[in-house]
């Protein structure tokens, strides 16, 4: 059975998660509570942040907001980005995050990467001493591979510990979950949380004239993130189908995303109430069986893990 996340008080996680990424730098603090309060009325639960978003600004504003709805909402951070996975960076992070969000108790902590220099016994040694002091409820790991991520499961259950959840990048110009991550996830009863199912904003068919202002005209890592001419033909195809159907390019990434076949909760994001609309509409709007399968061609569906090209449906 699929782990599912519950706030402390029993909530489950909302179809779609919200991530903050954006909150104290390119979305101010008007901003950041406007859609905030969007999310909640669109009856999302599930808010992500991290210890190094925005030099620690993304998570002191999700704490303002949170207080007076905190039991009912399920708050992940992330540690260890930029500094190895260690028992001391990871509790200094832990530590940080609780007081800068002013909660006791951090809903899902996440290993923000991969650390090939620390020995996985360490890290969830780690997080044991803080499940066991209350100070987080579920682990999670992000950008890992799938052997990285049946590596930790094992060393966690050495510890009494399961991986809840995963965040995998995933959107229809980033298809390389889908031949291992997804599939191994869904087996072992792993949430998958997938992040950027906008492609850094190339899905919402905003760059298709060109000049637009974004991360992938004002970031140069996700310049060539989404760089790639296929990437662009897509987000092209995707607009095009949109239009046909009077839906916005936004709202038909997300929901088809959401529509894999393991049921991943993708986390959106946004700089505005306005821009984030569209892709909360995904969280009612069902794509059929032939949309899904029109979207998903306008990208190449990777190949399997053993590569046998011939066994692909």
């Amino acid at each position: 059975m699929k782990h599912t996340l519950t706030s402390p008080d029993g909530t489950r996680a909302s179809r779609l998660a919200f991530g903050t990424m954006q909150f104290g730098g390119r979305a101010d603090a008007a901003h950041a509570q406007e859609m905030f309060e969007a999310c909640l009325h669109a009856g999302i639960t599930h808010f992500d942040t991290a210890h190094v978003y925005t030099d620690g600004a993304s998570e002191t504003l999700l704490g303002q907001f949170v207080q007076n709805h905190r039991d009912r909402l399920i708050i992940a951070t992330k540690a260890a980005y930029d500094v190895a996975a260690t028992r001391k960076n990871i509790f200094a992070s832990s530590e940080t995050s609780r007081q800068r969000m002013q909660i006791d108790t951090l809903d899902v902590l996440y290993l923000h990467r991969f650390d090939p220099h620390t020995d996985l016994t360490e890290s969830f040694a780690a997080f044991a001493d803080l499940k066991a002091r209350g100070h987080i409820r579920h682990i999670g790991l992000s950008n890992f591979a799938a052997w990285q991520v049946v590596k930790a499961a094992q060393i966690a259950a050495g510890f009494d510990l399961e991986v809840a959840v995963i965040q995998p990048m995933y959107s229809l110009v980033k298809r390389q979950a889908e031949v291992e991550i997804l599939p191994m996830a869904d087996d072992l009863g792993i949430l998958a949380a997938p992040y950027s199912p906008l492609g850094g904003g190339l899905l919402t068919g905003k760059y298709a004239q060109g000049g637009a202002a974004g991360r992938l005209t004002e970031d140069d890592r996700y310049a060539a993130r989404y760089g790639q001419d296929m990437m662009h033909r897509a987000a092209q195809g995707l607009k095009e189908i949109a239009a046909a159907r009077d839906v916005h390019p936004a709202t038909l990434a997300v929901a088809w995303a959401t529509r894999h076949p393991t049921g991943p909760t993708p986390i959106i994001s946004a700089r505005s109430a306005a821009q984030l609309q569209p892709s909360l509409e995904a969280l009612t709007y069902e794509m059929p069986d032939d949309l899904y399968n029109e979207i998903a061609a306008l990208s190449p569906t990777p190949p399997p893990a053993t590569d046998r090209l011939e066994e692909q449906k």
